[in-house]
């Protein structure tokens, strides 16, 4: 009885955990087009019209699939060789996360709209897809970044001053007469401003406040490609010794470092 219940359960890890085999990738792929259509339904029930004429349907829906996301849940625990490991892990925690809320929102109405955390589960098609290799990649942007941390602090630095300096300039160019009744909210319109958003709920008035405004749009254009090139720049240095280039994807030793 003991081994055909380890039949059983090994034959369940296959197919849950496993996406090298027929049975595993069509259970993933279902898994996901499951995972789309609570997010849907919740994203419908959001709309007042729908949720007035098909609130019901909507609410059934999303508790079948919530049902059928803790039998899954359930199955995970008992077919994995560490449970305790998988319940704590990455995925372990977002398929936890994505059945709570159907089950509060029974106690709580509402709170089934924090079910769209389910799409964070869509990540497990990286591995259907067998696009884990390029998890590398993730690896040498990460490094990039962390390699640019400095210059990016410098850089977020001189923002801030200058959005500061302009904002506070502008409060005192404009004043409240032409909506900027505060330097927090100067400095949100440079904000905007410098980023090339633009809103138009706070535009300047006068001739020299235009003129100032003109001037950090320029600024903004050029800053857009500041951290871009300080990013790159790093991605196209080579990494440490025993690391893995990123433009080529050869190991690096200490002999061609130097």
């Amino acid at each position: 009885m003991t081994d055909k219940f380890s039949g059983i359960r090994e034959q369940l890890y296959v197919i849950i955990f496993e996406a090298d085999t027929r049975v595993g990738r069509a259970f993933d792929l279902t898994l996901i087009v499951f995972i789309l259509l609570s997010v849907l339904l919740v994203m419908l029930d959001s709309i007042p019209e729908l949720h007035q004429q098909w609130g019901s349907w909507f609410w059934g829906g999303e508790l079948l699939i919530t049902v059928l996301f803790s039998i899954e849940y359930l199955l995970r625990l008992y077919c994995a060789r560490r449970p305790a490991r998988y319940a704590l892990s990455f995925y372990g925690m977002v398929d936890l996360l994505a059945i709570i809320p159907g089950y509060a929102s029974l106690f709580l109405p509402g709170l089934h709209l924090l079910s769209t955390v389910r799409i964070l589960r869509v990540l497990r098609i990286f591995r259907v897809l067998k696009m884990v290799q390029f998890m590398g990649e993730g690896s040498n942007l990460w490094l990039a970044l962390k390699r640019s941390r400095y210059k990016i602090t410098v850089f977020l630095t001189t923002v801030v001053t200058i959005v500061v300096f302009v904002g506070s300039l502008m409060y005192l160019i404009e004043g409240s007469e032409g909506g900027f009744t505060s330097i927090p909210k100067s400095i949100y319109w440079a904000i905007v401003t410098m980023t090339t958003v633009g809103y138009g709920d706070i535009a300047p008035r006068t001739s020299l406040g235009q003129m100032v405004a003109s001037l950090l749009m320029v600024i903004g254009y050029g800053i857009i490609a500041v951290p871009t090139g300080i990013v790159t720049t790093e991605m196209m240095r080579p990494p440490p010794v025993g690391g893995v280039c990123p433009c080529c994807g050869r190991k690096v030793d200490r002999a061609e470092e130097r």
